[in-house]
């Protein structure tokens, strides 16, 4: 058997069997810390808690903490500053020109129906995780020139801290001549406000925010409540993981038959916790909402065909490959020759194959030329072969780069 001391030794560890050794070592080091001690632990460390405080402060006005981190997160990736912190600055997306009146509806536009008959556009527009999604000039500019370029799904989150920006631009659509009917509105309602009682007092104030009579979907975005979420009402109340989805689908049930939200459903939800979610007989899931793409992993293949087996529509965010990986999916050769095939983009391609796999999807941008080019993968069809190899690239060794959330209770 490998001796232990000597493959920890290869590593590059210390073996303090020696006390010698330990107090050769102590010494040294002690050394070192003493004389960079008084610079760091009497000036650095305590600006730096002075900072951390003030972080934490300042993140406390939002109703979701979260939501400015992300924005933080985000806008900083693109080189733009936070608009929370710094207020309004660089706008990120066009203004829309004052004449400029509704284009028509896309060609070849299609629609998944609901339960209970509504209709679904296949294409939307994600309203999240880019720095023209928090910037509200950019998200009033980027929501309005969405809607007068034809496309009618916008979809948005409580924790993305942007429904009154979104608000102002329909409201600009509906006064150019839009129908308020024809627009299909998600939102999302985070895990902290999970529960009965907090569902019913928060999602309202969606409504007032977006300047709206109604949203036309609500979705859980998470299925579970993150640990560090301890003010909660279902960790207040003492309830299971389990409870609390119970309750805050009872919630949801009641927001729909109130007429405050027309449907309901889930966002990052795994089979069993849809399950749990139907045996409660109360309102169906309209849709799960969860990254789909070809290099998903199989489980998340198999949440796909369930759906579509319950009649449950797919939502697929990301169907790119991830915020942090759609640039990667260019040099999938397999999927290159299909676009060329088609003298279409690779985005397109990519759009029109969950299209055709019956999803929707949701992708982001704040470039009014994108959204045009997204709305057009309603105009064309992808063959069997061509759906056949966009699949096949999933299983590419360049798979693995691509990231996904894990969609269980832990």
């Amino acid at each position: 058997m490998r001796d232990r001391s000597q493959e920890g030794d290869q590593r590059g560890t210390l073996d303090f069997g020696s006390s010698h050794t330990w107090a050769a070592w102590n010494h040294a080091n002690m050394s070192k810390l003493s004389s960079c001690g008084s610079f760091i632990c009497w000036r650095f460390v305590p600006l730096l808690v002075l900072f951390l405080a003030i972080f934490v402060g300042w993140l406390q006005q939002f109703d979701i903490p979260e939501g400015a981190v992300f924005e933080i997160i985000f806008t900083l990736q693109n080189g733009q500053l936070p608009y929370h912190m710094f207020g309004q600055g660089y706008v990120s997306t066009e203004a829309v020109p004052d004449d400029m009146t509704p284009l028509p509806r896309p060609v070849g536009e299609s629609f998944l129906t609901l339960p209970g008959g509504a209709t679904f556009p296949q294409n939307g527009i994600g309203m999240c995780c880019r720095s023209s999604a928090y910037d509200p000039e950019s998200v009033y500019n980027t929501v309005l020139w969405y809607l007068l370029q034809g496309g009618r799904h916008i979809d948005g989150a409580h924790l993305y801290t942007n429904h009154r920006a979104i608000g102002r631009a329909i409201k600009e659509a509906m006064r150019r001549g839009i129908k308020r009917e024809d627009i299909f509105v998600t939102t999302k309602l985070w895990p902290s406000h999970f529960g009965y009682d907090k569902p019913l007092e928060v999602a309202p104030t969606f409504l007032e925010e977006l300047g709206l009579d109604y949203v036309d979907m609500i979705l859980l975005h998470f299925p579970t409540p993150l640990p560090y979420m301890l003010n909660g009402e279902c960790r207040k109340k003492g309830w299971s993981t389990k409870e609390c989805r119970q309750r805050t689908w009872e919630a949801m049930s009641k927001l729909r038959e109130d007429g405050i939200t027309r449907n309901v459903g889930v966002s990052n939800f795994n089979i069993p916790q849809m399950q749990m979610l139907m045996d409660l007989k109360l309102a169906p899931i309209a849709t799960n909402q969860f990254q789909y793409n070809p290099w998903a992993p199989d489980w998340q293949h198999e949440v796909f065909a369930f759906c579509q087996e319950k009649g449950i529509a797919v939502t697929a965010y990301a169907p790119m490959g991830g915020a942090f990986m759609k640039g990667t999916v260019y040099t999938e050769q397999r999927i290159r020759s299909v676009a060329a095939k088609h003298n279409k983009s690779v985005p397109q391609v990519m759009l029109r194959w969950a299209i055709q796999k019956g999803a929707v999807v949701i992708p982001g941008t704040g470039n009014p030329e994108h959204m045009r080019s997204n709305l057009e993968a309603y105009s064309f069809q992808l063959d069997e072969e061509d759906m056949a190899t966009i699949h096949e690239s999933g299983n590419d060794p360049g798979a693995k780069k691509f990231m996904y959330f894990k969609m269980d209770d832990s």
